[in-house]
């Protein structure tokens, strides 16, 4: 298992504003690739905000993390998802349950960065 690491500022206030972080991770095979997704929970009260035109910090949020492994050639195509197939799948009631998951699956929390900032193609 990897050494344990925090999160760094920028990205756990991602995650408590309700934005998915994504990690690539080593794929089973050559020609693949795979990535592990955190997407917090949304509530309510965040869909609340959204009409009010503003985001809501919730520290106590639950999140959803997903593993998926993807054909490399396709990673940029409208078909990404030909041959996707989701490794494993599990929920984390808080940021506790949350470190607790990565730690089993071998991840650290700085490993994980913005959607935008990877080649995740979802």
């Amino acid at each position: 298992m990897n050494e344990r690491s925090t999160w760094p500022t920028n990205k756990l206030t991602a995650l408590r504003l309700g934005r998915r972080l994504i990690a690539e991770v080593a794929a089973s095979r050559p020609g693949r690739r795979a990535f592990v997704e955190i997407t917090p929970k949304r509530v309510t009260f965040d869909e609340q905000a959204a009409q009010e035109g503003w985001v809501r910090s919730n520290a106590a949020r639950s999140f959803r993390l997903e593993h998926w492994e993807y054909n490399a050639e396709r990673i940029d195509a409208f078909d990404y998802d030909m041959g996707a197939v989701q490794v494993r799948a599990a929920s984390a009631k808080d940021e506790a349950a949350l470190e607790g998951v990565l730690a089993q699956w071998g991840l650290r929390p700085d490993g994980f960065d913005y959607p935008w900032a990877t080649d995740d193609p979802r």
